[in-house]
């Protein structure tokens, strides 16, 4: 290979050597790690047997789980993302679901993206033990460009490849207050590649995680896992927690192709440790200060053109935030935020060495004027400052670069009728780098029933702006199996943003006192859709990015509920995607049309949450995913996972719980991976023990 081509730099060799134990300092932070992670197994083990030893004995009763709530109670949840304000959820416009602390514990779930398959419209797969393809409405990958992730205000979104790493977003699933998932564009709010959906996960406030919070669990996939959380208040009035989790992944089952070596080798784990504080002197003012660090590695195998064989890497992650942000109420009728935050972001691996740090600052006001108008409008600004270096997969031209991101939004919805109907009008304004001035307006109609329902329809436009690898690619090797010949891709200072007009309607409404029923449906209309335009068929094929694909996708997805007594509930959804793609001005692509197929047509949940009374819960899931057909590679087949909890609570303070994953078959395959090309592996039979104490 011309090393010429890669600004005279030498890529860094795939053979480097991840394997000395302890090397550097991430090797000592995860050794540590490991080591207090076991320590707080064992534990928290012996504490929970003396617990429940004296809790035999204890014939009081606990007080009912403060977390029960009626259906009503339930659509009156407020939410925030739909329209940057609080607003019911049975009165949002939008097709939006909820998951709440409660759902995380009763699923049994130890992850972001385990939990997101029991959202209706999202399409959520496994590739290997420590990669996720996830998605809203079709074009799954793993780098899913059309779907914006937020941890509390802060985008994950990674510019460089236009996705979420979710190996390296953990979460401490107990500090979670809801997780708000929007299935539609939110591009008039949240602005560029808020296409398909919005994910916005929320944390509890310092004050509601008060005391002390251990938590530990051990399995045959789920290797180890441990959370320890403290809370409490300073003098001056200030509530705050400090937190520090662990979590350590075996790897996945080999898949039966021939080309891989016999350990599957996607084995991950990961530290993480942060801190919140929240407070205020009174009411019209306060403020939060929160923070995370990070050090996780994750196993992979690479498929690339200058190796016969598959190598065998690790990708060292790690990175860092801080977020401020300060709320001022003047009066009832207006409120201001400001929040700035800093990210910084690392990766170490065979297929890519990148650093990159992020400024945001975001102000919003929210103002009502009158009883007709309320109004919300805001400011932000963004820089990405990244520095990467070459490999023999990937590499930048220029190597490091500053991006700057400017944008405005204005929303406005306006009562009408005595408040019966609600018309919200709005857009953002944004600029960028790559494909300069950006609009994205909506218009929104819903209509609220005497009887509580609601019906609402929405036209919108959405951009998905090019990433840094799409515009400033070098180079790109990538070899779809059986291998031959390389496929070598170079960006374009060409390639333009994707764009999207959105039609929705949904009817939400409620027949009885104890079911809820949500219908959607969709149009959405694609042009300038990413292409991989073949300029060289003659080995090597050479490529580069265009915008040469439209299409459209439609589909249908329906949430109910049913509470049917005080001890019984059934949820079940379903989804249905049309996906429908065209290559256009003569494209010769071989590779992006595959996406037509990258998501399942037909998708279903069912799951039942139940309490057995003497404080005994059990909840069961059945899961359907229709199949896939991915450029290359042999057709995923459909399949179905039963998941199951065991729950006990033998004392107020003291949870144990026994959770069976994809119980129904040994492994199956979810997902196959694109561009950079790690071997994927199968999805196992998982079963974990689980203690927490609370005191």
């Amino acid at each position: 290979m011309n090393t010429s081509i890669l600004n005279g730099r030498q890529p860094r060799p795939l053979w480097r050597n991840h394997a000395v134990p302890g090397a550097g300092r991430s090797g000592l932070v995860r050794r540590l790690a490991r080591c207090l992670g076991r320590s707080a197994v064992s534990l928290v083990a012996g504490l929970c047997t003396a617990f429940v030893v004296q809790a035999a004995s204890n014939n009081g009763m606990l007080p009912d789980d403060l977390t029960e709530m009626s259906l009503e109670a339930l659509m009156d949840v407020e939410v925030t993302s739909v329209s940057k304000k609080p607003q019911k959820k049975s009165e949002a416009a939008a097709a939006i679901f909820v998951i709440t602390n409660n759902d995380l514990n009763r699923w049994g779930v130890t992850n972001i993206p385990d939990a997101l398959r029991y959202v209706p419209g999202l399409q959520v797969a496994r590739i290997d033990a420590n990669k996720w393809a996830i998605t809203a409405r079709g074009f799954n990958s793993r780098f899913a460009n059309k779907l914006l992730v937020l941890i509390d205000g802060r985008s994950v979104y990674t510019p460089l490849f236009a996705g979420v790493y979710w190996e390296a977003n953990e979460v401490m699933l107990e500090d979670v207050e809801r997780i708000e998932v929007i299935r539609g564009p939110g591009g008039t709010l949240w602005g560029a590649n808020a296409v398909n959906g919005v994910i916005n996960i929320i944390t509890k406030s310092a004050a509601d995680t008060q005391g002390t919070l251990v938590t530990a669990g051990i399995g045959n996939e789920e290797k180890g896992f441990s959370n320890i959380r403290h809370g409490g208040e300073t003098s001056g009035g200030k509530h705050y927690r400090v937190y520090g989790k662990f979590r350590s992944v075996d790897t996945g089952g080999s898949l039966n192709t021939g080309i891989i070596p016999p350990a599957a080798h996607d084995d991950s784990e990961i530290a993480q440790a942060g801190f919140r504080m929240d407070w205020g002197k009174d009411k019209s003012d306060t403020y939060t200060l929160q923070g995370d660090y990070y050090e996780g590695k994750g196993g992979q195998q690479l498929l690339v053109a200058t190796s016969p064989s598959p190598v065998i890497d690790d990708a060292d992650y790690d990175g860092g935030n801080l977020t401020w942000r300060w709320t001022h109420k003047a009066g009832t009728q207006s409120e201001y935020t400001l929040q700035a935050y800093y990210d910084y972001v690392s990766r170490d691996s065979a297929a890519l060495h990148e650093h990159r740090d992020t400024l945001d600052i975001d102000f919003q006001h929210h103002v009502s004027r009158g009883e007709t108008h309320d109004i919300v409008w805001g400011l932000n600004y963004r820089l990405i400052s990244d520095d990467t270096d070459p490999t023999l997969i990937f590499a930048l031209s220029p190597s490091s670069r500053d991006v700057n991101l400017y944008s405005a939004f204005l929303q406005d919805e306006i009562s009408l009728w005595d408040n019966q109907a609600k018309l919200t009008l709005g857009s953002k304004f944004e600029h960028n780098d790559y494909s300069g001035f950006e609009i994205q307006p909506s218009a929104r109609f819903a209509w609220i029933t005497d009887s509580g329902s609601t019906l609402w329809a929405a036209v919108s436009r959405a951009v998905r702006t090019p990433a840094r690898g799409e515009h400033d690619v070098m180079l790109a090797v990538i070899p779809p199996p059986p291998a031959p010949p390389p496929l070598i891709i170079a960006g374009s200072a060409d390639f333009e943003s994707e764009t999207m007009i959105a039609y929705e309607i949904v009817y939400r409404f409620t027949p009885t006192e104890k079911i809820s029923i949500d219908l959607t449906a969709f149009y959405n209309k694609y042009d300038e859709l990413r292409t991989t335009d073949i300029s060289t068929p003659a080995p090597p094929l050479a490529a580069s990015f265009g915008n040469n694909m439209e299409g459209n996708t439609h589909g249908i997805e329906i949430d109910t509920r049913w509470m049917v007594n005080n001890w019984l509930d059934i949820n079940a959804n379903y989804s249905w995607l049309e996906v429908d793609l065209d290559l256009v001005k003569g494209s010769m692509d071989v590779i992006s049309r595959s996406t037509e197929d990258a998501s399942p047509q037909h998708q279903a949940n069912i799951w039942f949450t139940s309490d057995l009374g003497n404080h005994v819960e059990l909840d069961t899931g059945i899961r359907y995913v229709g199949s896939l057909e991915t450029f290359g590679f042999p057709k995923t087949d459909s399949y179905v996972a039963f998941d199951a909890r065991l729950g006990w609570s033998p004392r107020e303070g003291v949870d144990l719980s026994l959770v069976g994953q994809n119980l129904f078959d040994s492994s199956h395959p979810e997902f196959n991976p694109d561009f950079i090309f790690s071997i994927p592996t199968e999805v196992e039979r998982s079963i974990y023990g689980k203690v927490t104490l609370s005191f």
